[in-house]
């Protein structure tokens, strides 16, 4: 069906209705009645990484003139509130889904029933498994961002033994499964080296970070460098490291480059962080949304939104910006 032809009921009524009303009240509900209607679904509405994603779509949406809904998980990993709101902006009429989901195969049956019902559905940095299940991805490339800061953390050892902890995000999670796996890379070690001495799940949160931080201590007090999946889950680890007495020799490298993770890497309680933009998701998704809304047009594929290492302390070799770039352009905003 012709995506104009679903209009034609609802215009046919304001017409109808025009009849007995004023110009500027129908003027006003066959705008109404026009607007696209774009949904996006986070992880989480606590994590400053997706409350920046939704501040940003909130700015396109208004910019584009579209509607935009919003929901999200309850925690990292709450599928069924991710399903239910793909179910409700289905009903509210949404031409297109942005996604960050949390759990990324189980998921999946619900984008296939929006798909088959006209809905576009757009992945923002996390892609679904399998990653064709929508109909594109707008995100960083995860794996390179765990391998810039991997690279870094090797370098900056300088010849030193590791001792590694992976402060990681949960199971089966793509996007904690590519930062952890090009963290690895990065530094040079395959799953399973003996100098991976700890590995802990944070669901990407301060205080489970800094429990994992502390668990990984009580069972290798040597830990000299600490990957973690996120900045919140850094910041735990750095409280916990302190409380230790080892803020000052064990190295955190990490992702996001938000706006308190670049502040963190200025003060040097994390040596360095991969940066992304979840601003520039968002609002990518957002305008394809509204295009496919007026014209029918999809967006296919993988669009690589970029990532940036971020320190204070340049690696020769190693290709990075300073905090001054970091805080300019944190969250995406330049």
């Amino acid at each position: 069906m012709n995506l104009n032809s679903r209009r034609l009921p609802v215009a046919r009524k304001i017409v109808s209705m025009c009849v007995a009303a004023s110009a500027v009240w129908c003027a006003s509900a066959s705008q109404a009645a026009d607007q696209p209607v774009v949904g996006l679904i986070t992880k989480t509405d606590t994590n400053p990484f997706f409350v920046k994603m939704k501040q940003g779509a909130e700015a396109a949406a208004s910019k584009d003139g579209a509607k935009l809904i919003t929901a999200a998980g309850k925690f990292d990993g709450d599928n069924a509130s991710q399903v239910t709101a793909i179910e409700n902006m289905m009903t509210a009429g949404a031409k297109a889904i942005l996604i960050t989901p949390s759990d990324t195969k189980a998921i999946v049956p619900s984008i296939k029933k929006a798909r088959a019902a006209g809905v576009m559905v757009v992945a923002l940095d996390t892609p679904t498994d399998p990653q064709d299940a929508t109909d594109a991805l707008f995100a960083t490339d995860n794996f390179k961002a765990g391998v810039l800061i991997g690279k870094y953390a090797k370098a900056a050892l300088n010849g030193k033994p590791a001792k590694i902890a992976t402060l990681d995000l949960a199971p089966g999670v793509s996007v904690g499964v590519l930062r952890h796996n090009g963290f690895l890379e990065g530094f040079g070690v395959k799953e399973g080296d003996p100098s991976v001495v700890c590995s802990q799940d944070t669901r990407g949160d301060q205080a489970k970070g800094q429990t994992a931080m502390e668990n990984c201590l009580q069972k290798s007090p040597d830990i000299n460098v600490v990957y973690t999946i996120n900045e919140p889950a850094a910041a735990g680890a750095y409280r916990a490291l302190k409380a230790a007495g080892k803020d000052k020799s064990v190295m955190i490298v990490s992702i996001d480059g938000g706006c308190e993770g670049v502040r963190n890497v200025k003060a040097g309680a994390i040596a360095a962080t991969s940066q992304q933009y979840p601003l520039k998701m968002a609002s990518l998704g957002v305008t394809a949304g509204v295009e496919y809304a007026k014209t029918g047009k999809k967006v296919s594929g993988y669009q690589d939104t970029g990532v940036t290492l971020i320190t204070d302390k340049p690696m020769a070799g190693i290709d990075s910006k300073d905090t001054k770039f970091g805080l300019d352009n944190c969250w995406g905003n330049k």
